[in-house]
């Protein structure tokens, strides 16, 4: 089968993310299948951008044919981001017809976040007669107005809803990462007999290609173990969303008490605003971020990891986060400051769950972990490890994706 992928964010363990892409197409390929991924060049989320002189240029890797197209560079949510997805968009609406005579597809996803590619996956499965799938991650245009405070009649947005609204009516199948969007998705158009739930995964092979920490972490981590300290860990992004401010302020509660190291290790806008929040805590540290490579060893070192969330009714149709992943291949237990419609921790009793942006949650929960045995906490950590396994392998969820498309009955 040709896969055909329209991710703009698409990266690769060399790029950086966006991973799910990759880590599908890596599985499709070890099942017989070509796969085509068609990206933009340019991505705040990556690690590191590449830049093309021609609008479209091919690219193997790992036997996944990369097509980048040539976007401007941007930083951020701006208007640089719009400027560089209409681009995106428009050039690949217009190169439609020789991507379909080329590159043949029995499928194409759409599958970028924002929902302007079904336009572009929808044109090319009519030229190539193939069935179109669209990838749902999170709900735009509802992101953007429920967290970015867009009113729903602002211009960007009435164009997003129209094209979500596309999607839901014209694609032959629909693959949630959300658990529970359902009822927002027939609101729009969505016939429920096409809707799937494909959560994010974990790639297992990456925690067979470990590689050591830099020295700098090492030397820290080594030091508050030698001090006997409880390491409370968090290794991602440090934006907003993550709510870190709640964490630094339960440090800021626990100032006196000698048990607790919390060890923030990532980088984001928010980083700098955090450092200031932290100032005269000696409790607390920050660190540059680790290779996706080193992100195993990083972890052995923290006792009790911890992923947070802000108050928001978009969490009503679930979170998928991919740091819960790593976290749970760890197996360590994990503190989840969540209120969303799934709690994953809660579901395969990993940790303890409690309330989001509550500082004062945060360090009973901390002192109720400190009072647990080896043993119990290395339950919760087994828990963890066991059900990211069954249910988060990207073996698994690839296999689940060929699965919808096989089934799909299409006639073009």
């Amino acid at each position: 089968m040709n896969i055909f992928l329209i991710s703009h964010y698409a990266g690769s363990p060399k790029l950086g993310m966006a991973y799910r892409p990759y880590y599908l197409a890596k599985e499709w390929t070890k099942l017989g299948h070509k796969v085509c991924i068609l990206a933009a060049d340019n991505s705040h989320l990556r690690h590191q951008n590449i830049h093309f002189k021609k609008d479209f240029t091919e690219e193997n890797i790992e036997n996944i044919k990369y097509i980048w197209v040539k976007t401007p560079k941007y930083k951020g949510n701006n208007i640089g981001r719009i400027f560089n997805i209409l681009t995106f968009v428009l050039k690949s609406l217009l190169k439609s017809k020789k991507l379909a005579k080329t590159y043949k597809p029995d499928v194409v996803i759409s599958s970028s976040t924002y929902p302007l590619d079904n336009y572009i996956a929808h044109k090319i499965s009519k030229i190539a007669k193939s069935k179109y799938i669209f990838e749902v991650h999170d709900l735009w245009p509802l992101s953007p107005i429920e967290l970015g405070g867009f009113h729903k009649y602002h211009p960007f947005i009435m164009v997003m809803q129209k094209a979500e609204d596309f999607g839901y009516r014209n694609a032959d199948a629909i693959v949630s990462m959300l658990p529970k969007t359902k009822e927002h998705m027939r609101q729009h158009g969505l016939d429920l007999k096409k809707w799937n739930h494909i959560p994010n995964g974990i790639f297992i092979e990456d925690w067979n290609n470990k590689e050591k920490i830099p020295d700098k972490h090492q030397v820290l981590l080594e030091k508050l173990k030698e001090e006997k300290k409880i390491i409370v860990g968090y290794a991602g992004g440090h934006a907003i969303s993550n709510a870190l401010d709640t964490l630094i302020k339960a440090a800021h509660l626990l100032k006196d008490n000698n048990n607790f190291a919390f060890v923030l290790v990532g980088k984001g806008v928010e980083k700098e605003n955090l450092i200031k929040q932290a100032n005269g805590l000696n409790n607390i540290h920050f660190l540059d971020p680790v290779n996706k490579n080193s992100v195993p060893d990083l972890l052995s070192y923290m006792d009790i990891l911890y992923i947070g969330w802000n108050k928001s009714p978009l969490y009503r149709f679930g979170v998928s986060p991919n740091k819960v992943f790593d976290y749970m291949m760890a197996k360590k237990p994990i503190l989840h400051a969540v209120e969303a419609g799934n709690d994953i921790v809660k579901e395969a009793n990993a940790g303890i769950s409690i309330k989001p942006q509550n500082p004062n949650e945060i360090v009973h929960a901390l002192l109720k972990f400190k009072t647990l045995s080896v043993e119990e906490k290395q339950k919760m950590g087994d828990n963890a490890y066991n059900y990211v396994i069954k249910k988060h392998d990207y073996k698994i969820l690839a296999k689940q994706f060929i699965d919808i498309i096989e089934q799909i009955q299409v006639s073009k």
